[in-house]
């Protein structure tokens, strides 16, 4: 529901308003005056200004700047009965969203709000856009069809309609993001901001300015006042990324943003209300910090209030070749280039691989190899990998049924990795050392190294 600040002080027309605006579902907050208008901004949480412009003790031009130098997105709609050009066009230099000139028609006055609002949005949705496009999320939806992800799609899909704190655990690379971005989508809130940060990836001294904001002048190099992610995700959802690297200090900040439904901008006087859903994320162990003091306990448990574990990518294997898959069209669309296959070999390397960066690492590896590849098909020569990956890709890929001829060549194919991988790390990739080591020829050692995708 949204807040309209009405200030107006003939009693007849501030009470036609407030039940006009009542009846379409908004909030209203009633001034007589501009000094009582201008508290407001102060204490309360705004979406728009409606005001008069002629009123006591201050007039709606001071309303206007007011609202501006509180919140640079606050639209503001002008009331007045003198209706002269210079008057618009000084109430629209101030930053007016619009003007309105009395009497007027209340479905114009809705119509103009409503615009008024979904450009507050869009202003607010670019500002987002803006400050994330450089780790913006790649993957547009969840792929996969194990039992697994599908699991967590299903509590995903039960939780979101609600208002519930959500904690995302799980490895670096599963698509925490990504599960955050769907309850979003799926709540309520989805045509209100998502607002992403990643606690880890900011400064300590800088993460308190970055969620809660700050005032001008307030510490050095506060030359303007700073709107917070808290405040951004107004209505929406703020997605709390890698929270357990917090420090304590900001730990108790949150906990009253999460408690009291109220933040505190850097340097401010009073306390912000913010309606705002939390969901969190941690690849750490939660419990451990907080047995190590390193985590508050009391904000531990507001946060694992609906505790949901993203599986990593070596525990839904059979979802390998779907993502492989999408991320290979993904990547010859973006650079041009005609659809690409990949090998059965190469695949059987990308199934039997660890992944310690998951989904982010298979991703990488075969941005990489749609690149590297001149032809049709990628195959093993094409991916970057590490030596480690190699032999335990063989190991696993070793049948455990077939003749004794087929098992001997698999068997022969992991000894033959292992002992060429082994011969390369002694001489620091020297092929030439390696092959004399080993007591084959170069061109041999080649094919070899080739054949067994070892050229990493």
């Amino acid at each position: 529901m949204e807040t309209i600040l009405v200030v107006e002080d003939k009693e007849s027309m501030a009470d036609m308003l407030r039940e006009t605006l009542e009846s379409e579902g908004y909030k209203v907050i009633s001034a007589r005056d501009g000094m009582e208008g201008i508290r407001h901004l102060e204490e309360d949480k705004i979406d728009l200004v409606l005001t008069d412009l002629k009123l006591p003790k201050k007039d709606g031009i001071d309303i206007l700047k007011a609202s501006k130098e509180e919140n640079q997105l606050i639209p503001v709609i002008v009331m007045t009965a003198y209706g002269s050009v210079e008057i618009a066009v000084a109430a629209m230099k101030g930053g007016a969203f619009d003007f309105i000139t009395k009497p007027f028609d209340t479905d114009h006055l809705l119509m103009l709000i409503k615009r008024a609002l979904e450009t507050q949005r869009l202003f607010t949705e670019n500002i987002l856009l803006k400050e994330e496009f450089a780790s913006k999320l790649r993957f547009p939806r969840i792929i996969g069809r194990s039992k697994k992800i599908t699991d967590v799609a299903q509590i995903v899909q039960k939780v979101a309609p609600t208002k519930t704190t959500v904690l995302l655990l799980g490895e670096s690379g599963t698509g925490k993001e990504l599960f955050a971005r769907a309850i979003h989508n799926l709540s309520d809130r989805q045509n209100y901001p998502f607002v992403p940060i990643n606690c880890a990836a900011i400064p300590r001294d800088l993460l308190e300015s970055e969620l809660f904001g700050h005032e001008k002048g307030s510490f050095t190099g506060a030359d303007a006042k700073k709107l917070g992610k808290f405040e951004l995700a107004d209505k929406g959802t703020i997605f709390l990324d890698e929270v357990g690297d917090m420090d304590l200090t900001i730990q108790s900040k949150l906990l009253r943003a999460i408690e009291e439904g109220e933040i505190e901008r850097v340097g401010a006087p009073r306390a912000i209300k913010v309606d705002v859903r939390i969901v969190a994320a941690s690849n750490k162990d939660l419990e451990k910090a907080v047995e190590d003091k390193k985590f508050r306990d009391d904000l531990y448990y507001r946060l694992n209030v609906f505790p949901i574990r993203i599986p990593p990518l070596r525990e839904r294997r059979e979802d390998i070749p779907l993502l492989v898959e999408y991320i290979i069209n993904k990547y010859c669309l973006e650079i041009k280039t005609p659809v690409k296959s990949i090998s059965k070999e190469a695949l059987d390397i990308l199934m039997n691989y660890h992944w310690k960066g998951n989904v982010r690492e298979l991703e990488n590896a075969i941005e990489r190899a749609v690149i590297l590849c001149d032809g049709d098909v990628i195959t093993p020569e094409h991916f970057v990998l590490s030596k480690q990956s190699i032999f335990e890709s063989a190991k696993r890929s070793l049948s455990k049924e077939g003749t004794l001829e087929t098992v001997a060549k698999e068997a022969s194919r992991i000894a033959e990795t292992q002992r060429i991988v082994s011969a390369l790390r002694e001489t620091r990739g020297n092929k030439s050392k390696a092959a004399e080591i080993l007591q084959v020829s170069y061109k041999t050692l080649l094919t070899k190294i080739k054949e067994y995708g070892i050229e990493a």
